[in-house]
Formats: structure tokens, sequence, C-alpha cells
């Protein structure tokens, strides 16, 4: 029989889109506040991947990926997210039914990258207060690899040498 222990903490992940990249830097100081230093900033990317968010947010949109040096255990992702969900509202005050952008948390650990969402569906496993855990990446082969429900942009190879970078600062620490 297996013995029950607590995971590993893990290194937590934040990925924004916005129309307005302005929104990027008032995002930062907030989690800045939560989880200390920023360790990693991505470059600020296009994203062209779906229509999905253009009706709620608008065109063009760009994308930042940050981590934080600061590990966290995985069981603070609900509460994360909540989180983020709260400064999404807050920074699309004027109009509540339009986001002015989208913040999605998860954490890399040794093997994949998971984020947190408040939508169920058949590889979404419940976490608590409403919030959900996808394996979006696994690592294999030396590298983050997709599955067949992975979101596009996660499936691009920019995407995946960003996320690759961030595992490879973490395997540092963890080890």
């Amino acid at each position: 029989m297996g013995k029950a222990k607590r995971p590993r903490q893990v290194k937590l992940l934040i990925g924004m889109l916005a129309k307005d990249k302005l929104l990027f830097d008032v995002v930062e100081e907030f989690f800045i506040k939560l989880f200390g230093k920023i360790d990693y900033r991505s470059p600020v990317l296009p994203f062209a991947h779906t229509d999905y968010y253009k009706k709620e947010m608008g065109t063009p949109l760009e994308r930042r990926f940050v981590s934080f040096s600061k590990l966290i255990h995985p069981e603070r992702l609900p509460k994360i997210k909540i989180a983020t969900n709260s400064l999404e509202k807050r920074l699309s005050k004027k109009d509540p039914t339009k986001r002015k952008i989208n913040i999605d948390p998860g954490y890399i650990s040794d093997s994949k990258l998971v984020l947190a969402t408040t939508k169920n569906y058949f590889h979404r496993i419940y976490l608590n207060k409403g919030i959900y855990a996808e394996v979006t990446l696994t690592w294999k082969k030396g590298g983050f690899q997709p599955f067949d429900w992975t979101y596009p942009d996660y499936k691009t190879e920019e995407y995946i040498d960003i996320l690759n970078s961030i595992r490879s600062a973490y395997m540092k620490e963890w080890n």
C-alpha cells in the first residue's frame, strides 16, 4: 500500500492575455505583493490562435507569461484562481461583461504543466471552491508535449520553448 505524503512544491506560472499590454504591469505588481519576485517574464507575444476571446475582449490580443522565484504548494491553486478571477473583475469595472484581461494561473512541476479553470470537462479534475485542474502539457523525451485537448497556443513551439525554460529553472531550484 502506498503512503500518502505531501507533494513537492511547484513553480507558479501566470499567463496573461490582453488587448492593452499595460495591464500586464498592473497584474504583475498585484502578484509580486502576493508571491514575491518574478524570476521569468516572457516577451509580449501576439495571440492569434483562436477567436474565442474576440467578442469579449476585442483584438488584437497579446500574451505574456510570468513565473515566480518562490515555490508554492500545489493545493494553493484554487485560491490563486479565485484571486485571478477577482482581479479580472476589478480591472473590468466599467463593463463587467467584457474582460480587459484574462489571467490564467497554473504551475509547472517536474512532469507537467497544470492550469486552473472554472470549466469542468472529462479531462479536468475538481480541486475545490469551483476550481478544476487540467494537465495541459506533459514532460516527455526532454520537453513538454501537448495532449489532444491542449489549447492551440500551448501547442506552439514558441510557448513550449518558454515553458521548457521555466521548467529548467524550476529543476535547478528543486535539486
